[in-house]
C-alpha cells in the first residue's frame, strides 16, 4: 500500500488530500484546507507551512503530487500563488517525499475525462472515485484529484508500488 497526499496550492486557501492506494483500489484516508492567516505575506507564508508541515506529521505519505501553477494575466497574483507552491513543494521536500507535478488539465483529463472540466464536474468525479468521502470543499477535492492523477500518471499502484515493497 502506497499513502499518497495531494495539494492545491493556494495563498488563501491550500487544499490537500490524502489516500491509500493498494493495487487499483484507492481509497480516502483524509482530506482539508489550509487556510492562510497573518499580517503579510511572509506571515501567512509561514502559516500555511505550519499547517501543511503537521498535516503530513499526521498522515504520513510516502509519496506527493501537486499541481503546477499557471501563467494569468495578473502577473502579481502569478508570483505569490508561485510562493505557495513554493511551501507545498517545501513541506513534502522536507519529509524526504519523491514530488509529481502536474498540468491542470492533466489532472482534470485524468479524473474526468476532459482536459477542461470545471470545479463541479472535478468534485462530482472525485466523490464517485472515494465514495463517502465527506470533501471539505472545491480546494480539497482539488487536491485529490492531483493525488489520483499522481496514481494514474506514476504508476503508484501498480510497477512502482512492486520494486516499493521489494526494496522494504
Amino acid at each position: 500500500m502506497i499513502r499518497i497526499i495531494g495539494i492545491d496550492p493556494g495563498l488563501r486557501n491550500l487544499g490537500w488530500g490524502v489516500i491509500d492506494v493498494s493495487g487499483s483500489r484507492i481509497s480516502h484516508v483524509a482530506n482539508g484546507i489550509c487556510h492562510s492567516s497573518g499580517a503579510d505575506l511572509a506571515q501567512r507564508l509561514l502559516s500555511l507551512h505550519s499547517q501543511l508541515s503537521a498535516v503530513v506529521a499526521e498522515h504520513a505519505p510516502q509519496q506527493a503530487a501537486i499541481e503546477q501553477t499557471f501563467v494569468n494575466k495578473d502577473g502579481a497574483g502569478t508570483l505569490k500563488l508561485g510562493q505557495a507552491r513554493g511551501i507545498a513543494m517545501l513541506v513534502p521536500a522536507q519529509a524526504g517525499l519523491s514530488i509529481g507535478e502536474y498540468a491542470p488539465n492533466s489532472v482534470k483529463k485524468a479524473v474526468v475525462g476532459v482536459g477542461h472540466a470545471d470545479k463541479r464536474q472535478v468534485l462530482h468525479m472525485v466523490k464517485l472515485q472515494l465514495p463517502g468521502a465527506e470533501i471539505a470543499g472545491p480546494d480539497a477535492a482539488d487536491a485529490l484529484a492531483i493525488a489520483i492523477c499522481h496514481v494514474h500518471h506514476s504508476g503508484a499502484g501498480g510497477l512502482s508500488a512492486a520494486i516499493e515493497r521489494a526494496r522494504a
